[in-house]
């Protein structure tokens, strides 16, 4: 059977994304895997050195995507399917180019977690993310911004003649073009995906990049990778090292064993070949390999314990198995970012395909005979010298001009390489693509102006790198010039210069609420709630004054009220924060995060009762955070009664 690429189509439960927040995001999110300056004594040079390496200072340019909610519907995706005789693979290049399934054909066995809905969750650096499959991650440590993002994608000539999906797009963080390739060859029963970021700039950039793989988290899986140690990184935020299988007298490799959500980051040996592989009771499964720059293996659980399940049925719908990760990264923890040197790339290439071992030697208490028969299984159905061959066969092909396009990413890639002068062979970013957000600024570079707002909707987004920075800088200081600019100030590190800016373009602005907010967020980090306070106040009355309805409008009305009544709180001022609440819609006063601050605001207010009975009759918040511990907090305010299952989303011991 030849192999075929094709469009096809997924149809399957799902809420939808809705808009993104229109404020700009000022602070990074709560990123679970931070480690302070103590905790990083002790660790390997590289390593502690490449934690503190350009560390994410904002999600700027990006913005939140926190508009989703928890109704699901029947939704056709837009899909690409890869098949050959031995494997189908299909992918979603409209929500980050995800593996969203590879089914091995002769056993009909699904090598990969398929989630049976789509259900956007808080996890990802920007928010939206969703589990299942295999995600191309890259950015900075977390989940990537482009989770559930369109990407460019399309048919391109493979090295065996055939041909390969390719998916690319700009990572907007740092700045940096990426692609994917993906292909089948005729008789194979692996998957190849060749993989490069590049860096076209004349200056170092710092890259992270994670292969996240879905694997069932069935009761007899062991995962298996080359290592004895690994370093073991908890919700307590703590990494340490730590033995393989066995630590605390619990084997660590079968992922329903340990109780807490924990990350393990394997210590491959010295010269080990890359891989890691997820098998189950008879000894199947998927096994992951990689060409060497590829060197981090890591698994990741979440335990047996009542937050680790409660987040499981979060992110699915119920009665639907549990899942684990098992990753391949550039470095050896996900703590850390690599530096690329300017005008240069990472290449690589991974396998994905089914295992087969001997069930009593990988399920055995002799762990280096386990792990032994599973590199002779790989070793037998993928020689390490073909996975170099095959990698050596791809780089001429990926300098190759895309043919048939399939799918549109966003048009900000092309904004970056005319204004840079780029060439970028094989990963195109045509004029085709620009849209309503990206025109502006494509008239700044053009023209030096910034056109005028039409006031139709909140501003666009904002453009944070050095050179539309000097472009903000030079342009006719209007009030829409002088808040883009000072965001991008604000994001260069320049605090003050960022606050004149704004306190400047507030003299004159017709639209003051966007400027006010972005004082008040940087009085709130300058230790002034009070003023804080003020003018997210005077912020969001002047928004509500302006509003016109409609989803974009709603959208900013959403994120500026929870910040505005966070505020009043956070200041001890319970009226204020009633008359935002007050003033919101009525169909806003239902959304979850603002039930949430309703039974914080009771509870402020002296009415405890009311506040318990909101819980009681549920508080269903869509975008919880990873590692958001605020449902517990505000219940252990309200009552001294256990924390209800549902509200259970702990991921630490207490």
């Amino acid at each position: 059977m030849a192999t075929t690429v094709r469009r096809a189509v997924v149809t399957l439960p799902a809420a939808p994304l809705g808009p993104e927040n229109p404020l700009p995001p000022l602070t990074v999110l709560d990123e679970v895997h931070v480690l302070d300056d103590r905790s990083r004594a002790g660790l390997p040079r590289e390593m502690a050195r490449q934690i503190g390496y350009e560390p994410l200072r904002s999600l700027l340019p990006v913005r939140l995507r926190d508009g989703y909610r928890r109704e699901r519907a029947q939704t056709e995706l837009d899909a690409v399917v890869l098949e050959n005789e031995h494997l189908r693979a299909t992918v979603l290049p409209g929500l980050g180019g995800r593996l969203y399934s590879l089914i091995h054909l002769p056993s009909g066995r699904e090598l990969l977690y398929r989630n049976p809905v789509f259900q956007p969750a808080a996890f990802a650096l920007n928010g939206a993310w969703f589990s299942g499959g295999v995600e191309w991650n890259i950015g900075a440590t977390g989940h990537t911004t482009l989770s559930c993002a369109p990407l460019h994608a399309a048919l391109v000539p493979a090295p065996d003649g055939g041909t390969m999906l390719r998916l690319w797009e700009w990572e907007r963080l740092r700045n940096l073009p990426f692609q994917v390739d993906l292909w089948l060859p005729d008789t194979s029963e692996f998957l190849y995906v060749g993989v490069r970021v590049r860096n076209p700039h004349e200056r170092p950039a710092p890259v992270y990049w994670w292969s996240n793989i879905a694997v069932p988290e069935d009761v007899g899986t062991r995962i298996l990778a080359p290592a004895d140690e690994a370093w073991h990184f908890g919700y307590e935020r703590t990494l340490r090292r730590v033995p393989v299988p066995e630590w605390e007298g619990v084997d660590r490799t079968y992922p329903v064993r340990g109780e807490y959500p924990a990350d393990y980051f394997y210590e491959p040996a010295e010269g080990a070949r890359p891989w890691v592989a997820s098998l189950d009771a008879g000894g199947h499964g998927l096994v992951q390999t990689s060409t060497a720059l590829l060197r981090g293996r890591k698994l990741f659980v979440w335990g047996a314990g009542r937050g680790g399940r409660r987040w499981q049925e979060w992110l699915t719908e119920p009665g639907t198995p549990g899942y684990a990760e098992i990753q391949a990264g550039l470095a050896r923890t996900q703590l850390e970012h690599v530096r690329l040197e300017a005008g240069a790339e990472f290449s690589w290439l991974e396998a994905y395909g089914p295992l087969a071992a001997d069930p009593a030697a990988v399920h055995g208490t002799d762990w280096p005979a386990a792990r032994a028969e599973a590199e002779r299984a790989l070793g037998s159905a993928l020689p390490r010298e073909q996975v170099d061959a095959a990698y050596a066969a791809w780089r001429p092909y990926a300098d190759r001009e895309p043919g048939e396009r399939l799918a549109a990413g966003s048009g900000w890639g092309t904004l970056e390489v005319l204004c840079g002068g780029l060439k970028l062979p094989g990963t195109p970013f045509d004029e085709a693509a620009l849209g309503e957000a990206e025109l502006p600024w494509l008239e700044l570079w053009r023209t030096g102006v910034l056109p005028a707002p039409r006031r139709d909707g909140p501003p666009g987004p904002s453009l944070v790198a050095p050179h539309w920075r000097d472009m903000l800088e030079t342009a006719p200081a209007d009030p829409l010039t002088e808040y883009h600019l000072g965001v991008a100030q604000w994001h260069a590190g320049d605090v003050a210069q960022a606050v004149r800016s704004w306190e400047r373009g507030l003299a004159l602005a017709p639209s003051r609420w966007p400027l006010l907010r972005c004082l008040a967020v940087a009085d709130r980090l300058a230790g002034d709630p009070g003023r804080a306070a003020d003018r997210y106040a005077e912020a969001f009355a002047d928004l509500m004054a302006e509003s016109r309805g409609g989803e974009a409008w709603t959208a900013a009305e959403s994120a500026l009220g929870r910040e505005a009544m966070a505020a009043q709180l956070a200041a001890g001022r319970t009226c204020e924060a009633r008359a935002v609440f007050d003033r919101l819609r009525p169909g806003l006063r239902e959304e979850g995060r603002f039930r949430l601050l309703a039974a914080r605001l009771l509870g402020a207010e002296g009415h405890v009762g009311a506040a318990r009975r909101l819980f009681e009759e549920g508080v269903e918040v869509p975008d919880l955070r990873e590692g958001d511990e605020t449902l517990s907090e505000v219940w252990s305010t309200l009552t001294h009664a256990p924390l209800p299952p549902r509200y259970d989303f702990r991921m630490r011991p207490q």
